[in-house]
């Protein structure tokens, strides 16, 4: 009995192939194209591929735009000259990333790192992860409560602070956020601590008066502590796509976040909003979350994003 396929069958069963081979049916459909170029069709279901992974529409048009003139100088005959032209522009439009991937660290004193991010990205966990992080390169870590406002955010942090052997300052929930985040950074100075992670509550980038409070928190800490913050490092979804560009977008104009952390990495075949923000917004990303352990958050390694893409 034959089995006809709606579209939506079809787009599932192509989803299930790697992002790499969905990219070579459309470019590589036979030996011809490469030597006459790719047609106004092909064109257009290379972007509308590239687009559907998150790249962003300026770098999806942007790589199309190169391949097409590549193909057409003759410089694309196999597979592995299309798969190197795809390398070179994912790592140009990483290479323009403002402040490089390292995590900023104080001359002296304590390094005080704010984390942002909307409800629901694995921000809590996210700074867990990031104590660790430190705790492992002979840090002493500080973790500071500045979610005041969702129910059981300060408890959670407290039982990760048990966990890591490390000390919490924190307040009643309800209280003024800016005040913990005083109060956080002059007990990190008065106790030697070397790295002081501040969580902030969780809002989405549309909650405009939200939005100020985190400035407040900002705008507190660096009077406190001249410098400081010295990382605010924005926790987004890998797996939203498209919506994680959208949150950069508004915390960076907001606070001016010095770098990304992408949670739930392990989570997605694509990840191509990392495409995206590095090409709008020149954001380094600069760790990625790899599972749900504390030792699952990781540098984030250009050449291995690529192999991924690519693999």
């Amino acid at each position: 009995m034959s089995r006809f396929f709606s579209k939506k069958d079809i787009k599932e069963e192509r989803k299930k192939k790697s992002l790499w081979t969905r990219i070579k049916d459309v470019a590589l459909m036979d030996v011809e194209v490469m030597v006459r170029g790719l047609d106004t069709t092909s064109i257009e279901q290379l972007e509308q591929l590239l687009l559907e992974s998150d790249f962003g529409v300026r770098p999806s048009l942007g790589i199309v735009d190169t391949l097409t003139a590549e193909g057409k100088k003759g410089k694309l005959k196999t597979e592995n000259d299309l798969r190197d032209l795809f390398r070179r522009e994912m790592k140009a439009v990483f290479a323009q990333a403002d402040g490089g991937r390292e995590i900023i660290l104080a001359p002296s004193g304590p390094t005080v790192v704010m984390a942002v991010g909307v409800n629901g990205v694995g921000k809590t966990t996210t700074i867990a992860k990031l104590a660790h992080f430190f705790q492992t390169r002979g840090k002493k870590v500080l973790l500071g409560a500045g979610d005041t406002f969702r129910a059981g955010a300060i408890e959670q942090l407290e039982l990760w602070a048990g966990r890591l052997g490390c000390e919490i300052i924190k307040q009643q929930a309800g209280s003024d956020p800016a005040a913990v985040a005083f109060d956080a950074v002059s007990a990190a100075e008065s106790r030697g601590v070397d790295v002081l992670i501040l969580d902030t509550a969780g809002r989405l980038h549309t909650q405009g008066g939200l939005m100020d409070e985190l400035a407040k928190v900002h705008k507190v800490v660096g009077k406190r502590l001249e410098g400081a913050p010295h990382e605010v490092l924005l926790v987004l979804d890998a797996t939203l796509g498209q919506n994680s560009t959208n949150q950069a977008r508004a915390f960076h104009k907001m606070l001016g976040v010095t770098g990304l952390v992408l949670a739930k990495f392990d989570g997605t075949s694509k990840a191509g909003c990392a495409v995206a923000i590095a090409e709008e917004l020149k954001l380094p990303i600069k760790l990625v979350g790899t599972g749900e352990k504390l030792e699952n958050l990781e540098p984030f390694d250009v050449d291995a994003y690529v192999d991924k893409i690519f693999s």
